[in-house]
């Protein structure tokens, strides 16, 4: 079993920053942050296997950026030039599945998520 715990949420100005942070009672090589705005589907923001970046939403590039410090945890969403359309709760989520680690990948561990709110 995996906890995942995010915090770092809160309401926000467009064009400020704000870092989401998630800790996982233990390591796991997959992680990922998700998002889910009113009425619309969740969507994958940024993953990471292990060290390596291997998934970024368009809609993000350039703006938002995933670290993951030596020890593993927590494993940090940092979002710059913050927009409106990024209002959503953000999900922190893992995968102990073997394989590979990008969009398609079924991640079997969440957080219970954080809210993020950007006005214009």
């Amino acid at each position: 079993q995996v906890q995942l715990m995010e915090s770092g949420g809160g309401s926000k100005q467009a064009g400020d920053s704000l870092t989401l942070e998630c800790r996982s009672s233990r390591y796991i090589q997959c992680m990922a942050w998700f998002r889910q705005a009113p009425g619309k589907e969740r969507e994958g923001v940024m993953i990471i296997s292990g060290y390596m970046l291997t998934y970024v939403a368009d809609s993000v590039k350039g703006r938002f950026s995933l670290a993951r410090p030596v020890e593993g945890n927590p494993v940090s969403l940092k979002m710059n030039r913050l927009e409106p359309q990024d209002t959503a709760m953000y999900y922190c989520a893992a995968s102990s599945f073997a394989g590979t680690c990008n969009i398609t990948t079924p991640f079997n561990y969440w957080g219970q998520g954080t809210q993020v709110t950007v006005s214009s």
